[in-house]
């Protein structure tokens, strides 16, 4: 129908296609469409059949592969490392319509093809694997997927700029081997071509080989992903040399705006609609991201490693532009999702020293506790948020992506969470409080829990004042690294104190480009070196996690498992605080064989052991 002979690119992707700017293919294939290249996209192809990669031919100037939205390993397994038997991203929500590795497979594919055509990987699952990195599921250290997949290039974190200058020097004639210049790009040369800027972390061959060479990596990588004072990361791979250039700079707000204003059909492609379309869009079709980045950066979170912690926003009118859009559409019911990205309530940087300095190397902003230097202030968002009230058939607008509840405690002006319990919150509203153990939440990189108590305490005091009935729903982690079975005890008693009950718990999870990951792997705080324990058997992770829903029948032989194994049998009976309750008869029973199995046999008298 374009009238096109072929393609300039042509884009292979893991996920269906949804042209929506939740999704990263969408906004990345819109921003080459506007500077006037012809992209084609192979979406979700048969990794077995050749054919499936040539259906727009060789492209004039390469191909770009990314697994999808999230990575192509979390697609398909729990944290359990058990197949999942959905996929969102798929039409119809049927898994197994990508591969396992799906970077790396896809990219071997096009090389056996089309061997001369350069290959550039991006995305989430190539960004965090863009240094050597433990591998979850096949518990081992693996080199940068630059090397396994054969690419020519990668381009990590969010990709506009630097996919706009790869494309130009492309398109003017350069060979993709001597692009090895551009922000937020990684790729590998002849160790002999190594530059002497920058700095050198221990190489794959060292953090395969030793934990501690790992953790040592690990805390390198992560200090230096800041676009103001970052610097150039080398690892040595055998003969050759991965290269991180610095990070490319966020884009502006103007370059946002102008990102979020291209023509998105924002919908999944009609030929799905016969499969029963893709579930994944269901959350974000009403949904409005008005900010990039998080400089809450916990521990378990790959948002600073790919994203980065500078926070940088769309303008209002940009914001409030999408929202009129959104009214437009045909099933639109009056509801607007949410207003948020990464982290909800961020509108600006998290302190003005940031903008000449870059954020601080090896600090958090608002862990264990908020830096002095913090500024906390809502406004501007809660302008916005007014302002969106106002459209004509909007009903409601909900903020559903997570606020950050220590940012906001930290805000005096309480306007912003008076509006937010009254207007914005639809029913419950979700928060990440996540453990309750202090030396856990260290480990995590989270606030203590004192806040999230002081946050709930005056969350429901707003629900009372304005008559409302509104619950708080915690998010919660079992097994993170530091955790320990007294410290999951410890949380339970937290929970039953509180009257919460978790329907969920999302056991930790490894996925490369983490603190935590690190953690998990060497059993080393990178940023220490100092010894964390690790719940890594199946079974202990399995006893913290019961306990973090101790009320639940089907848990009782596990919970009572775990608090004999700490010795905690002050938690099973039937007193207030107790964790498993026992009938009078089992009491009586216990009380019967602890007597008995205290009795020892002197000189014919009975006589109890203390």
């Amino acid at each position: 129908m374009r009238g096109w002979d072929s393609v300039d690119f042509v884009y292979v992707t893991g996920d269906a296609y949804v042209d929506h700017p939740s999704f990263g293919v969408s906004i990345i294939s819109r921003v080459l469409e506007a500077k006037g290249y012809k992209v084609g996209i192979i979406s979700q192809p048969d990794w077995k059949n050749n054919q499936a990669f040539r259906v727009f031919g060789k492209p004039r100037l390469g191909f770009l592969v990314t697994s999808g939205n999230i990575d192509s390993m979390v697609a398909h397994y729990t944290a359990a490392k058990k197949k999942r038997s959905d996929d969102a991203y798929t039409p119809g929500g049927k898994a197994g319509k990508r591969p396992d590795r799906a970077v790396i497979v896809y990219c071997k594919k096009i090389k056996e093809i089309y061997p001369d055509s350069p290959v550039i990987i991006g995305g989430l699952e190539a960004s965090l694997r863009r240094f050597a990195h433990y591998d979850y599921w096949d518990d081992e250290v693996k080199p940068s997927i630059l090397v396994e997949s054969g690419a020519d290039l990668l381009s990590f974190g969010m990709g506009e700029n630097q996919t706009i200058e790869i494309a130009e020097r492309l398109a003017n004639g350069e060979s993709v081997s001597t692009m090895t210049d551009i922000k937020g790009t990684c790729c590998l040369i002849d160790t002999k071509d190594t530059p002497y800027t920058g700095v050198e972390c221990p190489s794959f061959k060292n953090v395969a080989n030793s934990k501690r060479e790992y953790a040592i990596a690990t805390r390198i990588q992560l200090d230096e992903q800041d676009h103001i004072r970052g610097k150039m990361i080398k690892q040595r791979h055998g003969d050759k040399m991965l290269i991180q250039n610095v990070p490319m700079p966020p884009l502006t707000t103007e370059e946002l705006d102008w990102v979020y204003s291209l023509p998105y059909e924002r919908n999944y492609h009609p030929s799905y609609e016969k499969s029963g379309g893709v579930p994944g869009i269901a959350e974000v079709k009403f949904s409005i991201t008005h900010n990039r980045g998080c400089f809450g950066a916990c521990n378990f979170c790959s948002l600073a490693f790919h994203q980065g912690r500078f926070i940088t926003t769309r303008s209002k009118e940009s914001v409030l532009e999408e929202a009129k859009k959104l009214t437009e559409l045909e099933d639109f019911k009056g509801y607007i999702h949410d207003v948020g990205g990464p982290t909800a309530n961020f509108r600006r940087p998290s302190c003005d020293k940031q903008l000449e300095h870059g954020l601080c190397k090896g600090k958090k902003c608002l862990a264990p506790k908020p830096c002095s230097q913090l500024i906390s202030n809502h406004e501007e968002y809660l302008d916005i948020l007014r302002s969106m009230r106002k459209i004509p058939k909007v009903k409601k607008v909900f903020i559903r992506s997570g606020i950050r509840f220590d940012y906001l405690l930290e805000d005096k002006d309480k306007t912003f969470f008076r509006e937010l319990v009254e207007h914005h919150t639809s029913g419950q509203l979700k928060v990440a409080p996540e453990h309750c153990s202090a030396s856990v939440l260290d480990y995590m990189g989270k606030p203590h829990i004192e806040a999230y108590i002081k946050f709930s305490r005056e969350y429901f005091a707003i629900n009372k004042k304005i008559g409302k009935e509104q619950y708080l729903v915690p998010y919660l982690m079992s097994s993170h690294p530091g955790s320990t079975l007294d410290d999951a005890i410890e949380l339970a008693l937290f929970l039953k104190k509180e009257h919460i009950k978790p329907e969920q718990v999302q056991d930790f999870y490894p996925t490369p480009g983490t603190v935590s990951t690190c953690m998990f792997y060497t059993g080393l705080d990178p940023y220490t070196l100092k010894e964390v324990y690790v719940a890594k058997n199946p079974h202990d992770k399995a006893l913290q996690r019961a306990l973090l829903q101790s009320y639940n029948p089907k848990n009782k032989a596990l919970v009572e498992e775990a608090l004999k194994k700490a010795k905690r049998f002050d938690l099973i009976g039937n007193g207030e605080k107790c964790l498993i309750k026992v009938s009078v008869s089992q009491t009586q029973n216990k009380n019967r064989q602890g007597i008995n199995s205290g009795r020892v046999k002197n000189n014919g008298k009975k006589k109890f052991k203390k």
